[in-house]
């Protein structure tokens, strides 16, 4: 019988993808959905290996949250890229890694740590991320409107995806720098939503259905 993980991936890997720059196909993506996010060099079989499932809660910010990933440059308004640059820096053992492990994005603990922050040298990191993210990232999304709905399918592809021993990254893969255990277990770019109900038989036909 096949896997729940294989089906996923078969499913996702099917669909259109969209490279940097998508600007061309903004059109394309829907407004409210789920990301599904592949790296270069990662794969499961035949398939890419999916590394990132991802949504947004505000009405209407897919595209946006997309951006904030793919262009933007500021860890504060992005996990991914914060959990990027972690690995770039403990790649080198920058010692600057500290640093960049600290919340700064309330008001508070910017006015607490804001002078520890090299804001020359984040920037040359931001960059950094963008060049990666942008050269080895691509990413097909769906559309679901409703945000309740939205919020338990990505937990569910994402806890789907961490269910599976025995599924791991290649040996090269940035993610293995990670300082977050979770991300060098589950080979995901993510820490949380990995340990909860995962889909089950009905919910996935359910899911093929609002994608195709």
């Amino acid at each position: 019988m096949t896997s729940l993980y294989d089906q996923v991936h078969d499913l996702f890997n099917s669909k259109r993808r969209f490279y940097f720059p998508f600007d061309d196909d903004i059109e394309q993506i829907p407004e409210n959905g789920i990301y599904i996010i592949f790296e270069k060099g990662e794969k499961y079989k035949q398939w890419d290996r999916i590394v990132r499932v991802g949504t947004h809660t505000g009405q209407n910010q897919l595209r946006s949250r997309l951006k904030q990933h793919f262009i933007k440059e500021n860890k504060n308004r992005s996990i991914f890229r914060k959990n990027i640059g972690r690995c770039l820096l403990n790649n080198v053992n920058n010692d600057y890694l500290i640093i960049w492990e600290l919340d700064t994005t309330s008001r508070v603990n910017k006015q607490k740590y804001g002078h520890l922050i090299n804001r020359t040298f984040e920037q040359k990191i931001e960059k950094e991320i963008s060049r990666y993210i942008q050269r080895n990232l691509s990413f097909t999304v769906f559309e679901v409107e409703n945000k309740e709905e939205r919020l338990i399918l990505e937990s569910r592809i994402i806890s789907t995806l961490a269910s599976f021993p025995g599924i791991h990254s290649s040996e090269k893969w940035l993610g293995q720098y990670s300082t977050k255990e979770k991300i060098r277990k589950y080979g995901l770019w993510q820490v949380n939503e990995l340990l909860n109900k995962p889909l089950d038989n009905n919910e996935y036909h359910k899911l093929k259905e609002i994608i195709e």
